[in-house]
């Protein structure tokens, strides 16, 4: 980064920041405070829904999957959320608006009870702990690897607090009002950052003269294919890219196969899109019912354009760095090869030696891996020469490694195992000796994963490679990733205060509070949680935690989800649901859940939360028919807003479904193979 791309870099944050806290300098009471004074317009909301959801997991995330076998049908998780948008402006806004609550939870005691609205809070509170540290724990890693490649020394903590300081210091002061107006800058600076990194990956695919494809998405093989002189960026793009150009992935995919598509995908994206309080608190505060329909139907405009941005340049850097990502894949591989070798030393396939010369590194092309040990982690990064198959490792680290008598190495990435079949044929074998020992022993088996690239370095590859250096190109890149991370987590600790204060405070300590007090608890419950996400953070740099804490996250908010989705719906349509639905619902979930996730540990999460919800229908629907409510429910209305729905956001909404599916055609099997 030169001058310019750091002086906007500087400028960008200090903007962000200046404008949350001077347009919402006056929030005295709570309503101002947690919802803007209920008087957020369309494209503060559109802009602002972008904003709180897209952060560098998604930057990273999607670019990387987009970089593997998966290609464009990770798009699933934008272009599915643009549908759900406009169901959740349409379906479930009107209800949440007349009920003129604050929190999601809320809802639960308007329909059912206090118990219900107690439960989701307490689960909501603790996972999104949880999300604090994930998402300010992602963007320090993304600053600090940024940064390694710029020459500068950032860690882990001095990222986190960065992220954190910057968060908080805008919600603390103006809730959220300062998080919809700081949202439209970064929001937008998303999008048009992303566009920026498009444009210039597609100017450098369009002067490579090679370039990488996956020639299978099923085995994932990989080739390199010469690129024909004087042939545009766009026909080289779909040319390469034909077999991911595609939204249905076989039903046997480990990563989303289509079957998901049919009901297990829904499930998250709408507990995440109508019942999630970090996004829906957008909604909750605004102006009208109009005003929240136009916003949510721009927002799932918006969705549609996110995949062209960050998926779309995930493709092109496999395309152009796929040695380089095998190259940085190495580290990864070292030690479950390493743990391999130690407990399997008959095989021939692996080996070890000192840190190699050039030369050697060069000449190395046996078809297993030769494990290279230098004396430090110094040394290593102090190698410029590699090769795919030369593992560098410190001494120590390899000396550390025990046998590991029931360690498993599962071998699901297909680009791996295609590029070493005689190694994944030992490796198959070996696993299946050893499963058979462990489950005589009734002892658990330690799990590795060997892949051929490090996907998800797709993004860092692009910004280091792609974009013009020292003129604030990337400045301004690096401003809209940052600001990413500072939306995302602003969202998540104004809803996390929001819920401590109206869901816990008021409702169960100080039903009597004043509205200094609340306001004042908000502000607190805000510094609390950034410590909270900046202590937490830099632990999960610890691989240990870290590879099962996004794990955890995932597959964590499948015990609320999908019970919380079920008795929402159920609630709003079905009147006469007895009160008690609310805790039934909840509770069959989360015990459902667990045994399911120990007696069946194959069911794929979005496949089990998919058999969650559909028991919890059942339970409440029979529930309802032995004892039903004398008289339905009615939502009565509690708010001064005007509640008449929009008919223009209505015909823009049924666009957007339309243009979706529009879209899942146009990259359907049957177009993309012509």
């Amino acid at each position: 980064m030169g001058p310019i791309d750091i002086g906007i870099f500087l400028a960008f944050v200090v903007v962000v920041v200046t404008v949350g806290i001077s347009m919402s300098r006056h929030e005295g009471d709570s309503e101002s405070y947690f919802l803007a004074g209920r008087g957020l317009k369309w494209w503060l909301i559109g802009f602002s829904l972008i904003a709180a959801n897209i952060s560098t997991e998604q930057f990273v995330g999607m670019s990387g999957n987009a970089a593997s076998h998966v290609g464009l049908a990770i798009a699933s998780y934008e272009w599915m959320a643009a549908i759900t948008l406009v169901v959740v402006g349409f379906g479930f806004l009107p209800y949440f608006l007349r009920a003129g609550i604050f929190t999601m939870p809320e809802f639960l005691e308007y329909r059912y009870d206090a118990a219900a609205r107690t439960m989701m809070a307490v689960a909501t509170i603790f996972i999104y702990m949880l999300l604090l540290g994930s998402v300010t724990y992602s963007g320090a890693l993304t600053l600090r690897t940024l940064a390694a490649d710029m020459g500068w020394d950032v860690s882990l903590l001095t990222g986190s607090l960065v992220i954190g300081l910057i968060a908080m210091v805008y919600v603390a002061t103006g809730g959220l009002k300062a998080c919809a107006w700081a949202d439209l800058i970064q929001g937008s600076a998303l999008i048009v950052g992303g566009g920026a990194v498009m444009y210039f990956a597609f100017k450098k695919l369009g002067m490579a003269t090679e370039a990488a494809v996956v020639t299978d998405v099923v085995t994932g093989a990989v080739g390199v294919r010469p690129l024909e002189a004087g042939s545009g960026a766009l026909e080289r793009f779909v040319d390469l890219n034909a077999n991911r150009l595609n939204m249905f992935l076989p039903s046997t995919d480990s990563v989303l196969p289509w079957t998901a598509l049919l009901l297990g995908l829904w499930i998250p994206n709408f507990y995440y899109w109508g019942l999630n309080q970090y996004i829906t608190q957008r909604t909750l505060g605004s102006a009208s019912l109009s005003q929240g329909q136009r916003g949510i139907v721009f927002a799932a405009f918006l969705k549609l354009l996110i995949p062209f941005v960050v998926v779309v340049p995930g493709m092109i850097a496999f395309n152009l760095y796929s040695k380089d990502m095998g190259l940085l894949a190495r580290a990864d591989n070292a030690a479950p090869l390493a743990k391999y070798l130690k407990a399997n030393p008959a095989t021939r396939l692996v080996r070890v030696a000192g840190a190699p010369g050039a030369e050697a590194i060069g000449a190395w092309g046996e078809a297993g891996y030769l494990i290279a040990l230098y004396p430090d982690a110094a040394a290593i990064k102090a190698e410029k020469a590699g090769h795919p198959r030369v593992l560098p490792m410190a001494r120590a680290d390899f000396d550390a490694i025990a046998a590991a008598p029931h360690a498993v190495f599962r071998l699901e990435d297909h680009a791996w195992r295609d590029a070493n079949p005689e190694l994944a044929a030992e490796i198959d074998a070996y696993n299946a000796r050893v499963e058979g020992e462990a489950r005589a022993a009734g002892k658990a088996v330690s799990v590795e994963k060997l892949t051929a690239y490090k996907y998800d370095t797709a993004l860092g590859l692009l910004l280091g490679r792609v974009l013009p250096q020292r003129s604030g190109v990337l400045g301004f890149v690096m401003a809209a990733l940052l600001g990413a991370v500072v939306s995302s987590l602003a969202a998540m600790l104004n809803a996390a205060s929001t819920i401590v204060t109206m869901d816990i405070y008021k409702k169960l300590i100080a039903p009597s509070a004043s509205q200094k007090a609340m306001v004042t608890l908000g502000r607190g419950s805000v510094v609390v949680f950034t410590v909270i996400a900046i202590a937490l953070a830099p632990q999960l740099g610890n691989p240990k935690i870290s590879n099962s804490i996004f794990t955890i996250i995932q597959e964590g908010q499948g015990f609320i989800s999908s019970g919380i989705l079920s008795i929402f719906v159920f609630g709003i349509l079905v009147r006469r649901a007895p009160k008690a639905c609310g805790v039934a619902g909840l509770l069959t979930n989360i015990v459902a859940y667990g045994l399911l996730k120990v007696a069946v540990p194959q069911l794929q999460f979005l496949n089990r939360m998919a058999v969650c919800f559909g028991l919890c229908m059942l339970v409440i629907t029979v529930m309802t028919l032995i004892r039903p409510l004398p008289k339905p429910i009615e939502f009565e209305r509690k708010v001064a807003l005007d509640l008449e729905s929009s008919p223009g956001a209505r015909k823009a909404g049924i666009g957007v479904v339309v243009l979706t599916l529009i879209l899942y055609v146009i990259f359907s099997p049957l177009v993309v193979a012509r």
